[in-house]
């Protein structure tokens, strides 16, 4: 039992020693915070989507934004498109599962706000079906995804894909980002602890 407990510590360690030395990753999470306290100062939102622990992911990290992270300050407009349950099962019921999120995307969706898509493979269609439709809504797109990006990372503005093939690892990573990203932003709209 503790040589898998090491055994899972170490390659989470690994994974993330990975995006330490890729440059190309460093860069996208830059401009992805960048562009998120953009839409932010601007009175745009962030919406996320994702299926299973990538949805809980996306309601996590909405919820640091929406909430707070680790400043007392005022709420910033984030939001999961999973959260409401009577929503997601009638369109799940009268269209199809495929169309859950982008339907809300249609509905919710302004230009300059900003959806992050949220896929350990890349590949689930409805996630697709919603960066297609915010595409088309004028909203920017990034895809967190594990190491081949799927066919998600071909149509988002930015992918940011984790060096792995392992569900966990790359959700691990996911939320390791998500607070990254929740913590620059706190910094730069607000004004503390900037360095």
């Amino acid at each position: 039992m503790k040589n898998l407990i090491l055994s899972r510590i170490q390659e989470s360690i690994a994974v993330k020693q990975l995006l330490l030395s890729d440059s190309e990753f460093l860069t996208s999470l830059e401009l992805v915070v960048e562009k998120s306290i953009n839409t932010f100062q601007t009175k745009g939102k962030m919406l996320f989507c994702g299926n299973g622990g990538s949805a809980a992911d996306a309601q996590h990290i909405a919820a640091e934004l929406s909430g707070r992270f680790l400043l007392d300050r005022d709420p910033l407009f984030a939001e999961a498109l999973h959260v409401n349950s009577s929503y997601l099962t009638a369109v799940a019921n009268d269209y199809s599962f495929d169309h859950v999120y982008a339907r809300m995307i249609k509905a919710m969706g302004n230009r300059g706000d900003i959806l992050v898509c949220i896929s350990t493979s890349g590949q689930s269609k409805n996630i697709i079906k919603a960066a297609i439709e915010a595409k088309n809504q004028g909203l920017w797109t990034i895809a967190l995804t594990g190491k081949s990006g799927g066919g998600l990372a071909e149509i988002t503005d930015v992918a940011i894909k984790v060096p792995s093939t392992d569900t966990a690892r790359i959700q691990e990573c996911h939320i390791m980002i998500g607070h990254i990203l929740c913590e620059l932003v706190e910094q730069k709209i607000f004004g503390i602890g900037q360095d």
